[in-house]
């Protein structure tokens, strides 16, 4: 076996640290964009008494922002992916997906196996930018489904977005 030299090793010193680089964040909604839809959805649902958890995710559903009322649930917080996925995927708001699911049951049980989604529950809307969608917004933890889904779409509604 041949003794390797020293200096054959020295470009890989430089290589390692560039090949451990992670790429910047996909195309989504800035970050002020999405700080104001976070905060007006959880205030449109503190209004309703309903402590939240909303999150806001770029195309790739890559968590850009997330709040958690300081009442709100733990699982408010985990559900609120699987809607943003849901939503990311069907190019749809979640409540349109999950009405439709129940009475498609080849849509159903694409869902249901699809490890990151797994249900369809209301409460998440497509972000578009210049008829692009950029991201998706979820709203979980809320006194019912259709709860979520009127304060995600009442921030929905009230802000808008640009594309990062």
């Amino acid at each position: 076996m041949r003794p390797v030299k020293f200096a054959s090793l020295i470009p890989l010193a430089f290589a390692a640290p560039l090949l451990g680089q992670t790429p910047p964040r996909g195309p989504g909604p800035k970050f002020d964009d999405a700080l104001a839809l976070a905060q007006a959805a959880i205030s449109a649902c503190r209004a309703k008494g309903d402590h939240v958890a909303a999150l806001v995710v770029d195309a790739d559903n890559v968590p850009v922002v997330l709040f958690a009322d300081d009442a709100s649930v733990v699982l408010a917080q985990q559900f609120a992916p699987r809607k943003t996925a849901l939503v990311l995927r069907y190019k749809a708001p979640s409540a349109a997906t999950a009405e439709k699911a129940k009475t498609d049951a080849a849509l159903a049980a694409e869902i249901k196996a699809d490890p990151k989604i797994g249900f369809a529950l209301p409460g998440a809307y497509p972000l578009t930018a210049g008829g692009e969608q950029v991201g998706a917004l979820a709203v979980s933890g809320g006194s019912s489904p259709a709860a979520d889904d009127a304060c995600a779409q009442a921030a929905v509604t009230k802000a808008s977005v640009h594309k990062r």
